[in-house]
């Protein structure tokens, strides 16, 4: 089944983090068989976000996002890719122009949140599923895609100076979390 990797990592998670709703994700990558799929708009979709981190592990590369008009994390459509961690670093190095790499298998961090309407699309679910990436070279010069209005390198200490969304406060202070985590720091 496609989806066992995705299952596993979300089971993982779930023993990592039992206060959150990791079981309401999982249940929904279990059952609906086109939650990969960006046009499954009744019950929603899987998205791979990157926490996307610098060489030093101080700043966030936060996005403006074009349709949203909010800072948030780099992210994307899975569009039909079950592997949402492939999913979180191509969406990461089209929105941004670097070269990142994962610093881990498992996610840091899921989030199930409401989607509004925008043209043709109507208001849904995003399953996302967030890695902890860093950027592969020292270059952190990146280049702004259409899917953004603005990027911008944020200290994790100032995250809440550009934003109030609990679920990217929430991200940030688990990747300062992981940043200098003994299993982190030993892997870098």
């Amino acid at each position: 089944m496609h989806r066992n990797k995705l299952l596993g990592q979300l089971a993982r998670y779930a023993e990592r983090h039992p206060a959150e709703d990791a079981e309401r994700f999982r249940r929904f990558v279990a059952t609906q068989p086109r939650c990969f799929e960006r046009d499954c708009f009744d019950d929603g979709h899987v998205t791979g976000s990157a926490a996307l981190l610098s060489a030093d592990g101080s700043r966030l590369l936060m996005t403006r996002h074009a349709k949203l008009g909010r800072w948030l994390q780099l992210g994307g459509h899975a569009d039909g890719d079950s592997d949402a961690l492939r999913v979180a670093c191509r969406e990461a190095e089209e929105e941004s122009g670097l070269r990142v790499a994962p610093l881990g298998e498992d996610p840091l961090d899921i989030d199930i949140h409401r989607i509004p309407a925008h043209g043709a699309d109507p208001a849904h679910l995003h399953y996302d599923v967030r890695f902890l990436l860093t950027v592969r070279a020292q270059d952190h010069e990146y280049r702004l895609s259409e899917e953004s209005l603005a990027l911008r390198w944020v200290p994790l200490a100032e995250i809440e100076a550009v934003t109030r969304e609990t679920s990217v406060l929430r991200l940030a202070a688990k990747c300062q979390r992981a940043w200098s985590g003994p299993a982190l720091t030993m892997a870098r």
